[in-house]
Order: structure tokens, then sequence, then C-alpha cells
């Protein structure tokens, strides 16, 4: 077998080379690569989960409800933060980059052609094989009819809420989007769903019936089940990953109906950015992160603010110019009022205008937005040196509004998962689970 890759930089500069956005539709490479590196059927129990809002979060459950039945557990999500280990996880930690190597070693030398998330499936898989898990949970990329993970065998499929989002690519409308969603649906093997939009559900029925495929609508949680995200909708995302421990348990020989293991499993499920709240330090106030990029999940966060009373001192937004950025930016004026909404450029050639933006934020009285474009080359100053010395300058604005006023409420960061990763670069520490600034108790 021919070497390729040393060590994990090697790797990082090989998938920097794909091109993240890149693109190639199509399963022919990803049913090559399994088949000729024995994958075609992985060696333990596989879930999918599909969806637009809520799939990192259900999977994150999910994967807590494994390990809480002691199960060696593989999740595999994205996107990342800060680094791509961030995507392959066992029992809860990031699989060490010392020994991707050997594994991407086997890929290149199999089919040296796939793409950055293609590569990284692939990769997620061998590394499951070699750690043994019991079980494996996969977050789709894009859609589902094309994505990678829908090349893998699955022995369930599980849907969260379906919405409008990158309609370029999956369809114009909501019933196409949920169709190019619902092709993931595989003859015979089992689907659960949460709550949808009745075009959705239409076309969830419809997809699984012509496969023969049991379909299990998740209801509500119930008491005493209490999930460790924060947020309302989250307790939707832990109904459906409760739904679908209890039809995966006896494929795993574990008891469906042990509720105090299920109860450790949602408590303890941790995603970074999702409603995250964090104590006041590094001469910050108290930060509330969540990453909402599209209405829906603009919606969920108003909900939270409202129904949690908690009011942000100061906001930090910023948008992705290809998104539905305005109704997301609408939505979130009118929840905040006269708080301030620092908008910092973003490091990303996708990065909506920040004068554009903040010309949106104050056409709705009041006026209360101000863009933190990034520095000319003639203007630059200690934070223009950096990559991320917009947000940071940001903060410090947010911090010194909230000071002033007198404030104690969180300065929320939201608008953007890129945003969010220009954070965790400057703090890697909060991508682990940290102390609630709220007064719960912190996760394990």
């Amino acid at each position: 077998m021919k070497h390729f890759f040393s060590d994990f930089s090697q790797i990082q500069r090989h998938l920097d080379g794909l091109g993240l956005f890149h693109m190639d539709m199509g399963l022919d490479r990803m049913r090559r690569a399994l088949s000729i590196l024995g994958l075609a059927r992985p060696p333990f129990v596989t879930v999918q989960v599909l969806g637009t809002n809520g799939k990192g979060s259900t999977a994150a459950f999910l994967s807590s409800l494994c390990q809480s039945h002691g199960l060696r557990t593989g999740l595999y999500t994205s996107p990342h933060f800060v680094s791509p280990t961030e995507r392959i996880r066992i029992d809860g930690h990031p699989w060490p980059p010392d020994l991707w190597p050997p594994q991407a070693d086997s890929i290149m030398n199999a089919v040296p052609e796939l793409t950055y998330f293609e590569f990284l499936t692939v990769l997620a898989l061998l590394a499951f094989r070699e750690e043994q898990v019991d079980v494996a949970v996969l977050e789709a990329g894009l859609g589902g009819s094309h994505d990678a993970t829908t090349a893998v065998s699955a022995d369930l499929t599980c849907f969260t809420p379906i919405a409008m989002d990158h309609k370029d690519v999956l369809g114009a409308d909501l019933a196409a989007i949920a169709r190019d969603k619902a092709g993931a649906i595989r003859p015979n093997v089992p689907v659960c769903a949460a709550r949808q939009f009745p075009q959705a559900t239409r076309v969830l029925e419809n997809a699984a019936a012509a496969c023969k495929a049991l379909l299990v609508w998740a209801g509500t949680l119930e008491a005493p089940f209490v999930p460790g995200l924060a947020g309302p909708h989250q307790r939707d995302n832990a109904a459906l990953a409760l739904t679908a421990w209890r039809r995966l348990a006896p494929m795993l020989g574990k008891n469906p109906a042990d509720a105090a293991l299920q109860q450790q499993g949602l408590a303890r499920a941790f995603v970074p950015g999702r409603l995250q709240a964090i104590p006041a330090a590094d001469g910050l106030p108290p930060l509330l992160l969540d990453g909402a990029h599209n209405p829906h999940g603009m919606a969920a966060l108003v909900n939270a603010l409202n129904q949690t009373g908690v009011r942000p001192a100061a906001a930090v937004f910023s948008c992705l110019g290809d998104k539905d950025w305005h109704s997301v930016a609408g939505m979130l004026k009118k929840a905040l009022g006269h708080t301030p909404v620092f908008i910092p450029a973003l490091h990303n050639p996708r990065a909506a205008d920040v004068h554009d933006v903040a010309a949106f934020f104050n056409a709705r009285p009041p006026a209360t937005a101000l863009a933190v474009p990034a520095p000319t080359q003639s203007t630059q100053d200690a934070h223009g040196s950096r990559p991320h010395g917009c947000l940071a300058q940001a903060l410090e604005q947010a911090a010194a509004c909230a000071r002033a006023d007198g404030n104690t409420g969180p300065v929320l960061i939201t608008g953007s998962l890129y945003l969010l990763a220009e954070f965790f670069s400057l703090f890697p520490r909060h991508l682990s689970p940290t102390a609630d600034a709220y007064g719960r108790s912190t996760h394990e």
C-alpha cells in the first residue's frame, strides 16, 4: 500500500485542496470506496440522521443515549468549527489525529477522487470499524438522495424537521427539498420522524410507503425526561432521539424501557453553539451562542429567548450573503428591539457585506446596529492583524455597551455557523462543556 500521509497536518492540507464547498453529486464514488474497503455493510449498527434543523442535536442526543446504555458509540457530524477532528467522535471524544494517517492512506489507495465530505465520511466509517464500535450515528451533510451518508447501509433513519434551505441545490420549494431528503429512505428500514410541515409530512409518508418502511412519528417529551441542551425546540429533538433509541435498543440487545439510563443519556448530551451559555470570563460578560442561520433556526432561538425570559444585553450578528439573511435578520431585529447589535466582518468570501446588514437592521427603528468592517491595509490596528480581529473588536464593543448600561444579560452571538467558528477559534476551550451561565448543572 502506498503511503500518502505521515501526520494529520498532511491530511488537513489534502482536505483543504479538495475544497470544503465542492460538490459532485452522485453516490458512485462512495459505493466504490465502501465496496473496496469492506464497508458495504459495516460491522456495526448504523443510524442516519437527516433533516434541516436539529440534525446535530438529535444525533448528539442519540449518541449519548447509546453511551448511557454502555455501548461503544461512533458519532459523525458536520460541519466543524475549528478542526475536522470534531466531526469524528468515539464515545463523545474526538478521534485522535495521530490515528488518522493509516486510514486516510487506505482511502487514497482505494478511491483517491473522493470529495471533501465523502473522504471524511469514509474515514469516519474506517475509524468506527477500527475502534470496534457497537453503533454509529451519521449526520447527513446536505439533502438525502445524493448525500455521502446515504451510500452507507443503515438500520434506521431519522428525520428532524425539514424546512427551506439550500434551495439552489435541493429544490425551489419545501416539497422538492423534502423529496430529496426522503430519497435516503431504504426498503424495509424503519424511519423515525419529528413533526413536520404538512408538505414534508406527505412526502415522508409516501416515500416510506413506497419502500415498505415502517414510519414512526415522534411525540412530545414527557416527564421525567429533561434534555441537557437548552431551548424548547430541544425537547422535540430529544423526543425524536428517544423514539429512535426505542427502535434501536432491541437491535443492540438493550432494554428499550430503562427510564433512568434514558434520562442520563438525554441529560449528558452536548453540542457547542446550540443555545450555549458561557459564564463571564476573559473580561467579557456572559455569552449566549446559537448557530441560527435560517428562518426555522432563528424562530427556534427567538422562541427560546421568549420562553426563558433571557434578554440579551447586546448582540453580535453576521451572516453569509447566499443565505436568506434578510428574513433571519428581520426576525432577530423584531425580537431584540432596542438592543444594540454589532456586525463584524466574517473572514469568509461568502459573507454578506456588513454595511448592507447594518443598513437593513437600522431601516427598522430604532437604529441600533453598528458595522465592524475589516480594516484596510492602511487602517489595520492590533485586531486587524489577526484573522478574527473584527469579531474580537465586536465582542469588546458589545461588552463595553453592556457595562455602560449596567445590563447583566448575556451578549448573544448568532447568525452564522462561521461566526461561531471564528469565536471558537479565539476561545477553543468552549468547544467542550462549560459551567452554565444560568445556574443549571454542568455536563460531565
